[in-house]
């Protein structure tokens, strides 16, 4: 059987037997992976500390028929110390690689591949907030999946803006006629910096206040959270102010 290489995010490990993982990846160009490294639980293992969750790692891996075998694996980005030894950063991480394991294999695309890796090491060097580094790319990644809320014209039936109603379950902003009976309103701050954190605004973004990104944080929650069909576990674990672990 083949070998390939190519680069990769670890999303998640099991273990498997005495000394062996199975670990899950976001790689580059083969989408999502799941392959077993043997040996890497064992203290001679000359490997196992570049596949934990978080790592970015060149790999070498044998094509088997049901599981890939891991033969080697070189650093490119080691950002799981720097954000496991922060709650805000790891909480927001987790979030972030549950998120991109629970999206289909079918969606995995690089643009995907570089979102995450640009958010993990963005978290590592604590560039920004951690839970607005995290709300920026489940709303980007989002929408390289193809399900980018409207914020600006209906969801619905497409009217124009500006509507004051998000509504996740509908896709997004929605105007007076689609929305449902005491939806609440969004409040024209929050919804600039929704559309901030969908552009990658740091000035803007940065410069919110608490209350406007815990009320974006709350839409963005619910719509991923809608539209994946699941809960993203580690979002309950997310610190509620937004704005706590930026340097």
């Amino acid at each position: 059987m083949p070998t390939y290489r190519d680069e990769a995010v670890i999303l998640r490990t099991h273990k498997l037997g005495e000394a062996d993982r199975i670990v899950t990846m976001l790689s580059r160009r083969h989408g999502k992976v799941r392959a077993v490294a043997k040996g890497v639980r064992r203290t001679s293992s000359k490997f196992g500390s570049r596949l934990e969750p978080f790592m970015v790692a060149d790999v070498q891996l044998y094509q088997g028929r049901s599981l890939d075998i891991v033969q080697q694996a070189e650093s490119l980005g080691a950002y799981g110390a720097d954000i496991a030894s922060h709650y805000d950063r790891f909480t927001s991480a987790s979030a972030m690689v549950e998120t991109a394991d629970r999206l289909s294999d079918s969606e995995a695309t690089p643009e995907q591949y570089l979102l995450l890796v640009g958010g993990l090491r963005a978290l590592s060097r604590g560039e920004h907030a951690p839970r607005s580094i995290l709300d920026s790319y489940l709303l980007r990644v989002m929408a390289l999946s193809g399900w980018a809320p409207s914020l600006g014209d209906c969801a619905r039936c497409g009217a124009p803006g500006p509507h004051t109603t998000f509504v996740a379950q509908l896709g997004g902003l929605v105007c007076r006629n689609d929305a449902p009976a005491g939806s609440p309103r969004i409040a024209d701050r929050t919804l600039e910096l929704l559309r901030s954190l969908m552009a990658g605004e740091w000035d803007v973004i940065d410069a919110a206040s608490t209350a406007e990104t815990s009320a974006a944080s709350g839409l963005i929650a619910a719509y991923v959270q809608w539209h994946l069909e699941r809960g993203i576990r580690s979002l309950a674990h997310v610190k509620d102010d937004p704005r706590e672990g930026a340097r």
